[in-house]
């Protein structure tokens, strides 16, 4: 719903969307969906930069390294909406920490939304200095939680349809979904290797 609300938005409705959780369940998704939404209903006139917090660092290094940090700054600030993932990547490495943090205050004042992913909640984010840390717990945080059976049934079913050029039986799929609890990625993993079998 807050993935949604802010894809559909005009204005800002919080800043920034910050979304967390364990790895599979999901988040990257979510991110790829708002950008697609957002350019798909607003084509061109929107501008969107969606990289993980990995490249942000390279980027930012690159253009220290060629002494074209203006250009880098011009990028990321003029954007609509940034989107970065994975920003515990960033956790220790100070430059590039204050890098963001600048880009993130300059974003906001222009009232520019921030959609950013992380592997735990912004308190916990261990090697990140304490302002940004506040600074991504000032918007809305969403903590991505296990799937239940009910939705990682749906995803099977969803999936099957998708991959498969037979139907599987809704017993087999059942059984995926109880069995396979950890996370997406595997699920549709196992889900891969049972229509690989039956071929």
């Amino acid at each position: 719903a807050a993935a949604r609300r802010v894809a559909e938005a005009v204005e800002v409705p919080f800043n920034p969307l910050y979304l967390y959780g364990g790895v599979g369940l999901g988040k990257t998704h979510l991110m790829h969906a708002i950008a697609w939404y957002v350019r798909r209903g607003s084509g061109p006139s929107r501008s969107v930069i969606y990289l993980s917090a990995e490249k942000f660092m390279y980027q930012f290094v690159r253009a220290l390294r060629y002494q074209n940090t203006m250009a880098f700054k011009e990028s990321f600030r003029s954007v609509d909406l940034l989107m970065i993932d994975d920003v515990q990547f960033i956790s220790g490495k100070e430059s590039t920490q204050e890098e963001f943090f600048h880009t993130f205050n300059a974003l906001v004042d222009h009232k520019r939304q921030l959609v950013i992913t992380g592997d735990c909640s912004p308190s916990d984010l261990e090697g990140m200095e304490e302002r940004l840390r506040s600074r991504l717990g000032c918007g809305l945080v969403a903590d991505i939680h296990q799937t239940d059976y009910e939705l990682r049934l749906g995803i099977l079913q969803s999936k099957a349809e998708q991959i498969s050029t037979r139907p599987l039986p809704q017993r087999v799929l059942e059984f995926l979904a109880h069995k396979i609890t950890s996370n997406v990625r595997e699920l549709e993993g196992a889900l891969n290797r049972v229509i690989a079998h039956a071929v």
